[in-house]
């Protein structure tokens, strides 16, 4: 029989094996979306920023699209990430008795894409807004295109892994590698971690939008203890059997 390691160890193996079929379809959707590129750049412009972008150099435009097109072609492969991610792990789960594929498949992607919608809508716009407001007739910006399009990318990506956080805990609480009594007793070391992240997430350092992402973050905490907590019990339930 098998050991966690052995079976962490081939799924991992399994995973190896579907990058090939992600690239080719990350690079399939890039190729699909280049066509609207500038329409992608007008909308994650209009979304948080009010003034003009500018490029330091010839390639800067067309690199500055070609990135944007490649992320974004990540951000809807996604469902196609997620399922290559779940189908090498799932054999590992279902010696642990979780078969929901399809349940898991989508609540992790509701996660992924409600937070980055979160960002883009709410916590971008205001973080944005915040930084632009300290120029002064001395301090003009000048936003590089290529800058700006990573700087929004790296929020909107961060804040959807973030979100990930709860259906974590539980296939960790799944496999026996986390316990709900642990989480309880360190929740103030959670509360700090929040806070860190919070810090370095977010694009502003000011409490209101710290306050944005450290919010949501904690509560997804809690989330994951009471699902780990559920699991415990099922699993308790059936070890000592009808009574």
């Amino acid at each position: 029989m098998m050991t966690n390691r052995e079976e962490i160890l081939r799924s991992l193996g399994r995973l190896r094996k579907g990058l090939l079929s992600v690239l080719l379809v990350v690079l399939l959707v890039t190729a699909g979306l280049y066509p609207f590129s500038g329409d992608l750049l007008r909308h994650l412009r209009n979304t948080s920023l009010q003034i003009d972008l500018v490029a330091y150099g010839i390639p800067e435009s067309f690199l500055a699209l070609l990135k944007l097109t490649l992320l974004a072609g990540l951000f809807f492969s996604a469902p196609v990430i997620f399922y290559q991610i779940w189908s090498s792990f799932a054999p590992l789960f279902r010696t642990k008795g979780l078969k929901q594929t399809a349940f898991i498949m989508l609540t992790s992607l509701c996660l992924f894409y409600g937070g980055a919608l979160f960002c883009y809508f709410v916590t971008l716009p205001f973080g944005v807004q915040f930084l632009i407001g300290y120029q002064s007739p001395q301090i003009k910006p000048m936003i590089s295109v290529g800058k700006y399009v990573s700087f929004c990318a790296f929020f909107v990506f961060g804040f959807g892994l973030t979100f990930e956080l709860p259906l974590i805990l539980a296939l960790l609480g799944q496999l026996k590698l986390v316990q709900a009594a642990f989480l309880t007793r360190n929740r103030r070391y959670a509360i700090l971690l929040t806070a860190v992240l919070s810090a370095a997430i977010t694009p502003t350092p000011d409490p209101f939008n710290m306050a944005l992402m450290g919010g949501p973050l904690y509560l997804l905490f809690e989330i994951g203890v009471l699902l780990v907590k559920i699991i415990e019990r099922k699993r308790t339930a059936l070890e000592q059997g009808p009574k």
